[in-house]
């Protein structure tokens, strides 16, 4: 298994790019067609699907925003670059998600169940249904097989992968799709309880849990991105295997405190204070930590920096303190 999601080669950016626009060219059309069978039908359901739509073409949009915007290269404005912008503008989206959709669907759907509706005929809703179906379905298959090949690419799980996976933008569109499928469902049910009952409570049913749906996503997609905002660190094995490698280098003796970030889905930052051997040279350390970030980077080819910083060790540090005090008397 691999010991990060984020330590294979640098190959998702382009597969993201064409994830993101073929679910949002997928979204807009779909959009469309919810919001006309829903007029001709009266389904609150096929509104709030179709509102569900809209949040996800707004959300595909500002995905695509963060993709871009994220690749620019540092600058002197931006030494570090500008990797974590994509998870402001991916932060954004799952408002969009939340706000857009899911608000709408639950106001919608306690509307019906209060009000009541005049149900009309529910044919045009079904054949919308049935394509958006084939449609999502498309658009889900490419990001789940772009998740698919980077969890085999690197050796991970898939669903270990998909979780902690940095790459937001692909895990967006991926549970964005999949709700939409569930909610598909739960429309076509609530048409259904419609037909078969007379009776519009069933529609506005489907609605609430449409709503209640794109909650939970929008939750889980703000909660990724907020960590990654506020800086998450590589998993525990990626750690121990950047220690491993350090203490590989020769006049490296010990890792004294190692600092881990992941600034975007290929790009993690590492910072180490390093005990190195009494006896080395000064030439000597800078080749040590020249190496050193040569075998990270080979080992995990995601670490675009390292700093390094030769700090006097535990030993170093008790002769340093007695010669001070023998000195003094």
């Amino acid at each position: 298994m691999s010991d990060e999601t984020t330590s294979g080669t640098k190959s998702g950016g382009g597969e993201s790019m064409f994830t993101v626009v073929v679910a949002a060219a997928a979204n807009l059309g779909i959009a469309v067609a919810k919001a006309v069978a829903g007029v001709i039908s009266g389904s609150s359901a096929m509104l709030s699907e179709a509102a569900h739509s809209v949040a996800d073409t707004v959300t595909e949009l500002l995905l695509l925003t963060a993709l871009k915007r994220s690749d620019k290269p540092a600058d002197e404005e931006h030494p570090l670059g500008y990797g974590p912008e994509r998870y402001i503008w991916a932060m954004l989206a799952s408002v969009a998600t939340f706000v857009g959709g899911a608000v709408f669907s639950v106001y919608d759907g306690i509307h019906t169940l209060a009000s009541g509706e005049e149900l009309g005929d529910p044919l045009v809703s079904y054949i919308v249904l049935a394509v958006a179906f084939l449609l999502e379905g498309y658009s889900l298959r490419t990001g789940v097989r772009q998740v698919r090949g980077e969890a085999a690419r690197l050796g991970a799980p898939l669903g270990h992968y998909f979780r902690h996976t940095p790459d937001t933008a692909v895990k967006a569109v991926v549970m964005e799709d999949s709700a939409a499928l569930v909610g598909l469902l739960l429309a076509a049910g609530g048409l259904l309880g419609g037909q078969l009952t007379g009776s519009g409570v069933w529609d506005g049913i489907a609605s609430v849990l449409i709503g209640l749906l794109l909650v939970y996503v929008a939750w889980v997609l703000g909660r990724s991105n907020a960590q990654l905002l506020i800086g998450r660190p590589v998993s525990k094995p990626m750690r121990a295997g950047i220690r491993e490698e350090l203490l590989s280098v020769p006049h490296i003796i010990d890792v004294l405190e190692l600092t881990t970030l992941i600034q975007g889905p290929t790009e993690i930052l590492i910072a180490a204070k390093i005990d190195f051997r009494d006896a080395s040279t000064a030439d000597q350390i800078e080749w040590a930590c020249e190496e050193a970030e040569e075998q990270l980077r080979e080992r995990y080819p995601s670490i675009r920096r390292v700093y390094l910083d030769p700090t006097p060790g535990l030993r170093q540090r008790g002769r340093g303190a007695g010669g001070a005090g023998t000195g003094s008397v």
